[in-house]
């Protein structure tokens, strides 16, 4: 028979109901601050566990990061304090499954049995019970990866050794993912909390592995991993930090949270070698369709290309649009993206008839890549005006079952905000006089190539 650890926290550190613990991490992940797009996704996170009102924005910020892991990672390590069971090392749950409200996760068999190996490490059902540190990760785990198993460790008495020991064992490589769970110091006055906190998160850039229990209360994860990571030459970057002061609590006494990334060298933007590349890979899957070529998909691709990204293929003919479609979301990989909607954008936007064999030498292709969508929260139509970045900003304007985008750029057409929203509620068929405020809005960017580029 199959053992499950069922949600122990369910309804009280988050939603225990499916459709509302989706639409909380969705939510959270969707006001995540923006960043700069790039290659890559971080080999590691360190996350705060405590209820996702208090917690949950700060672990947001790391978690969004890792959405291009999706059908890459295959195994997730997942570290974390205990709070309840008092352990001896490090220790397995004795389960086959973690469930949540969203579903089961298989438990990693194989790494499992890797881990046994070590003298440290032991099966202790009753640690794992209650444990709400690794728990509350799975959700926003599910969400952004899919289809997953997870090595989960509950970390109680044991050396930075030790702990760093497991890790190296179990390291991997793009498929493996770790994930360490704590949150930072307790139960201080909010300046206070504040000022112990960045002195922690200091600490943790530094990569020091003399973090005490007053810091962090996953200090001996923490620590383990640090000195993993150290051998390793991971980069650290902090991505977000504040308490509960901060997010739903008062100011006399919080608890501190901070969310970092660690990666496998220093994080690269996009560059030229990126855009020869999509570009290359839009034009022959048009030309395949035609019969001019083999499929791109037989071709062996670099691992950035199997990162889930959203794109936007543009087809141009004599200066005048010629197709354009595109994905808002990251379902798939980023080759498979281009590819699929360079001929769509071919042969199937209904605008225009199917490009022929004929068209295709006078036909420039232009990629854009999306960044994740960001929630714009505004209050009113002036609002949303004063919050537009003209000639930076894609939009995403929606209300009830009606639906637009405008790429960024669409600004040199429209370079007024004004024009710009009037022209997209038209495109997304809402009336211009229905009210800005009843409407929902995301922003994104792109980086975007085309052919003449490189010529």
């Amino acid at each position: 028979m199959t053992a499950i650890r069922p949600a122990a926290v369910a309804g009280t550190f988050y939603p225990g109901d499916r459709d509302a613990l989706a639409q909380d991490v969705t939510a959270m992940l969707e006001e995540a601050r923006e960043r700069e797009l790039g290659p890559g996704f971080p080999k590691a996170v360190i996350v705060p566990h405590a209820g996702y009102i208090y917690s949950g924005p700060v672990a947001a910020n790391a978690y969004v990061l890792l959405r291009p892991a999706r059908g890459v990672v295959k195994r997730v390590v997942l570290l974390g304090p205990c709070h309840r069971v008092p352990v001896r090392g490090l220790a397995l749950p004795a389960a086959d499954a973690f469930e949540t409200p969203l579903g089961r996760i298989p438990v990693d068999a194989e790494a499992v049995a890797i881990a046994r190996t070590l003298p440290q490490v032991s099966e202790y059902r009753a640690t794992h019970a209650q444990e709400h540190s690794l728990e509350v990760q799975l959700p926003f785990l599910q969400e952004v990866l899919g289809e997953f198993a997870v090595v989960p460790l509950v970390v109680g008495a044991a050396s930075v050794g030790e702990v760093a020991e497991v890790l190296e064992r179990l390291w991997g490589g793009p498929e493996t993912l770790i994930v360490v769970s704590s949150d930072l110091s307790h139960y201080h006055a909010y300046d206070e909390a504040r000022a112990l906190d960045e002195e922690t998160a200091r600490a943790i850039l530094a990569r020091r592995t003399d973090l005490d229990h007053e810091q962090a209360c996953g200090a001996t994860p923490i620590a383990g991993f640090l000195a993993a990571a150290e051998r390793r030459e991971l980069a650290a970057e902090l991505l977000d930090l504040r308490n509960s002061g901060d997010t739903a609590g008062g100011k006399g006494r919080v608890v501190g949270y901070a969310s970092f990334a660690f990666w496998e060298g220093e994080r690269a933007a996009y560059g030229e070698e990126h855009g020869r590349a999509l570009v290359g890979l839009a034009r022959r899957g048009i030309a395949s369709k035609l019969g001019a070529g083999a499929p791109p998909h037989g071709e062996p691709w670099p691992s950035w290309l199997h990162e889930q990204r959203a794109t936007f293929v543009t087809l141009m003919q004599a200066g005048e649009l010629r197709g354009c479609i595109g994905s808002l979301q990251a379902r798939r990989a980023l080759g498979v993206d281009v590819a699929a909607n360079a001929r769509a954008a071919a042969f199937s936007d209904p605008r225009f008839a199917p490009l022929s064999a004929g068209d295709l030498p006078d036909t420039e292709v232009e990629v854009s890549v999306l960044s994740n969508p960001v929630r714009v929260m505004f209050s009113d139509h002036e609002d949303l005006v004063a919050q537009l970045r003209p000639g930076i900003d894609g939009l995403i304007l929606a209300a009830d079952a009606q639906r637009g985008t405008f790429l960024p750029q669409v600004w040199e057409q429209l370079p007024e905000p004004e024009a710009f929203l009037a022209h997209l509620k038209r495109k997304a068929g809402i009336a211009e006089t229905f009210p800005s405020g009843r409407c929902s809005v995301w922003r994104y960017r792109v980086r975007k190539w085309r052919e003449q580029d490189f010529a």
